[in-house]
């Protein structure tokens, strides 16, 4: 009986295992959602300083940085955890305590150029490691 709850318990581990790595890669493909109703409350102005500090991205590389700022806050500028804050996660000590929306857009591609190079790059690599 012993040998029989092992063998169970091994099977449920192995298919909860499997279920879970099935909905993580499902999920991965889903659609998400493009505008924020935190995006929605940024001014006139700061739109328009965001889209000039983005202007010089392609399609490919705002999709990526999208899709970071999905998986790092689910595009909250007001995201926290630990030491990181914002929509990148970016380290505090990075936005030398300007947390405005305008100013984690200029540092996000600032760290991402230095580090990846790339946006897309940076999201193959979130992809692998799951940070960036």
């Amino acid at each position: 009986m012993t040998k029989f709850k092992i063998k169970l318990a091994s099977i449920l581990l192995i298919f909860g295992f499997s279920f879970g790595m099935v909905a993580n890669v499902a999920t991965s493909f889903g659609s998400e959602p493009t505008v924020t109703a935190e995006a929605a409350t940024l001014s006139a102005s700061q739109k328009k300083q965001i889209a000039t500090i983005n202007a010089g991205l392609s399609a490919k590389q705002k999709s990526a940085k999208s899709w970071i700022a999905y998986h790092e806050s689910r595009y909250s500028y007001t995201a926290r955890n630990g030491n990181c804050y914002g929509r990148y996660q970016l380290l505090k000590a990075y936005l030398h305590g300007d947390y405005s929306a305008v100013n984690q857009e200029k540092t996000a591609n600032k760290y991402v150029a230095g580090r990846y190079g790339t946006w897309t790059k940076a999201k193959s690599f979130w992809q692998h490691h799951h940070w960036y």
